[in-house]
């Protein structure tokens, strides 16, 4: 059975989304962050060095990467489903929203949680991270007008992939400029996999 270690409040949030989907047979282990310095605890170092998450188990393999579990779940478990046919354009496209959400959207927005920490101190950094935010978010706000998913007409695992970086958006207050990410991501949380996700996790603020 495929074991997902999970953290609250974080990307692995979307993993349960892609099991709940699939309806793949799962078990969730459970790691708090500590209530104080907001760091996942020792116990998911014990699963990989890195000590973050998600982490994927099936067997005697160990998956890390939202990306990579997402993909390896939907082409070993997923019997032809949330993936377009490796042969067509939509393929590539796919692709590239996998690899995208947290190859260049999430950094500038990681950028800004951190460096506003500074303070003053990270003040000259802000207008070079408020522009590179402007400008991802404008191109995945663009890229949705009059679609209903990211790819195709149906959901994929980018759609699962790239949930994180509206709700981070959200989080910050940014959001209400970007209509067709906002109706995207209401729309991604309305579906009853997403809400049996949330009630197996538990509070996720993100989500809110």
């Amino acid at each position: 059975m495929l074991v997902i270690h999970h953290l609250n409040e974080s990307r692995s949030q979307r993993i349960l989304w892609l099991m709940e989907e699939l309806g793949v047979p799962h078990e969730v282990v459970f790691h708090t962050r500590d209530a104080k310095t907001r760091l996942a605890p020792s116990s998911l170092t014990d699963v990989h060095p890195l000590g973050k998450s998600p982490v994927l188990v099936d067997g005697d393999l160990t998956v890390i990467e939202s990306g990579a579990i997402i993909d390896y779940v939907i082409r070993r478990h997923g019997e032809g489903r949330l993936a377009p046919d490796a042969a067509s354009a939509d393929f590539d496209r796919y692709q590239q929203w996998l690899h995208y959400a947290e190859g260049s959207a999430m950094l500038p927005l990681m950028l800004n949680m951190y460096v506003a920490r500074l303070g003053e101190g990270g003040a000259p950094l802000q207008p070079r991270i408020q522009s590179e935010i402007s400008n991802h978010l404008a191109f995945v706000d663009q890229s949705l007008a009059g679609r209903e998913f990211f790819v195709g007409d149906s959901l994929t695992g980018a759609d699962i992939q790239m949930s994180f970086v509206p709700e981070v958006a959200k989080a910050m207050g940014k959001l209400p400029d970007y209509p067709h990410m906002a109706a995207w991501i209401e729309r991604m949380h309305a579906r009853p996999a997403w809400k049996a996700a949330l009630d197996k996790s538990g509070p996720y603020a993100l989500g809110a």
